[in-house]
């Protein structure tokens, strides 16, 4: 049996729960590292009342207090569906090797799961996107990140 179909098949199982009790929406994740599963999660948005509680990042945030570390190197994770920006930022962000999904974001949008409207935000000037931004006190917060710079002696 592959083993990759074992490990999605799970994420599916995961999905499936955590929208039969409710939590959220019909989205799992299962990472994953030399075979053996770190975290899993379901999407709770529902439960929670909270928007950034995707599958991906529920088992990102699992994953990364069990390791005790914000890097998941050398894991890869499985997810019902294909991750929407914010979870595939995350993603990105944890260093994650790789990636495999089960359904589309097409499939996710005809199941009224529809990120369109944030890719094209995406690829909008800033100054044409439907959520304004604005720069403010630029100058105060630049005084942060130099004493970050100070801090890691770089």
């Amino acid at each position: 049996m592959n083993e990759h179909h074992e490990w999605m098949r799970r994420a599916i199982e995961v999905a499936r729960a955590g929208m039969e009790s409710d939590k959220g929406g019909p989205f799992g994740a299962v990472i994953v590292r030399n075979g053996k599963m770190v975290a899993e999660g379901c999407n709770q948005t529902k439960s929670t009342n909270d928007p950034t509680a995707h599958a991906e990042v529920t088992a990102i945030r699992v994953a990364c207090q069990k390791e005790g570390t914000v890097r998941l190197d050398n894991c890869i994770i499985y997810t019902s569906c294909e991750p929407c920006p914010m979870c595939l930022g995350a993603i990105y962000w944890a260093g994650i090797s790789k990636i495999y999904y089960a359904c589309t974001k097409d499939d996710a949008a005809d199941a009224h799961f529809d990120d369109a409207f944030i890719y094209r935000e995406l690829n909008t000037p800033k100054s044409e996107r439907q959520l304004p931004l604005e720069n403010c006190l630029r100058e105060e917060a630049l005084k942060v990140f130099e004493a970050w710079q100070i801090k890691l002696g770089s």
